[in-house]
């Protein structure tokens, strides 16, 4: 049995991790109603300009000249994999369920000989990738230095993903990142992001096949193709922003489900190890009261 001195020392130890997790619960809470005021503005913008563009889209079809960011290179071979995931732990299964669901595609794609290019935004997902399929991993984005997320960020990583695929460095670009539902869940997503995915959103909800017009017919100055060239990379970085920030809200989500769980767990182990020692020193008193009685009989 411990000595009562190291279950004391173990007792503060539980109580001074439980005042920590405690703590980050209350600040995940926090940054939390940010975070999902943000994701939740973000998505009918995200979703109407998937309408509009499968409006244009409409009548680019068969067509010769339209643009490469919607009809892609003819080829799909070369896969570019935009694994999006948290600069920091302590927050569940958010960053593992996002790599499992990675994972995955890899393995299919390479079952199919595909060749699986990564661009991992985050440390946590670069560095469970990168047991497996380091050699796949072209570029990592640090988001640490990003205390609040802006449009800013996603289009640079936009414009990276862009500027890879004009050179013809992959065929096909997915983004992978948690969808939020509410602080216990969060769902594993996978987007296509190149081609252009103009039949429905990412939330996997109805077709956005564009607005009902009543049978109208919208007449556009200038034509289809030169605004789908101006809305396309547009496009590209609201779909990245908006991926960006549903995996921050799922994040906090994550993170304050798992404090609170960790801040219960620790309570009931200061109980038990409570007990424990009450029960070590009863018995320890119980001992040198006997040992005082024998004593004093034998004298």
């Amino acid at each position: 049995m411990p000595s009562l001195k190291s279950l004391r020392i173990r007792i503060n130890s539980v109580k001074s991790t439980q005042k920590i997790t405690k703590a980050m619960k209350m600040v995940a809470a926090s940054k939390l109603r940010r975070a999902q005021e943000a994701a939740e503005a973000a998505r009918p913008y995200a979703e109407r300009m998937a309408g509009i563009l499968a409006s244009l889209a409409a009548g680019q079809n068969g067509a010769e000249n339209a643009p490469r960011l919607l009809v892609g290179t003819g080829s799909d071979q070369v896969h570019l994999l935009v694994v999006a995931t948290a600069e920091r732990g302590l927050c569940g299964a958010f960053n593992s369920s996002i790599v499992k669901l990675a994972r995955r595609k890899i393995e299919e794609l390479t079952g199919q000989g595909k060749t699986v290019k990564i661009l991992c935004v985050g440390k946590k997902g670069r560095d469970q990738l990168r047991r497996d399929h380091a050699s796949k991993i072209v570029d990592t984005v640090d988001m640490s230095a990003v205390k609040r997320l802006g449009f800013t960020d996603a289009q640079a990583i936009a414009d990276r993903v862009l500027a890879m695929f004009e050179a013809g460095e992959f065929d096909v670009a997915h983004v992978f990142f948690n969808n939020f539902k509410s602080v216990i869940s969060q769902v594993p997503t996978a987007q296509q992001l190149i081609p252009a995915m103009v039949a429905g959103n990412a939330s996997g909800d109805a077709a956005a096949a564009g607005p009902d017009l009543g049978g109208a017919i919208y007449e556009y100055e200038p034509d289809e193709e030169t605004i789908l060239e101006q809305l396309l990379p547009r496009n590209l970085s609201v779909q990245v922003y908006r991926a960006l920030l549903e995996n921050a809200a799922s994040e906090q989500g994550a993170r304050m489900s798992a404090m609170d769980n960790a801040t219960r767990n620790a309570g009931e182990m200061i109980k038990k190890l409570t007990t424990v020692y009450n029960r070590s020193r009863q018995a320890q008193i119980t001992k040198e009261l006997i040992e005082i009685i024998s004593g004093a009989e034998a004298v």
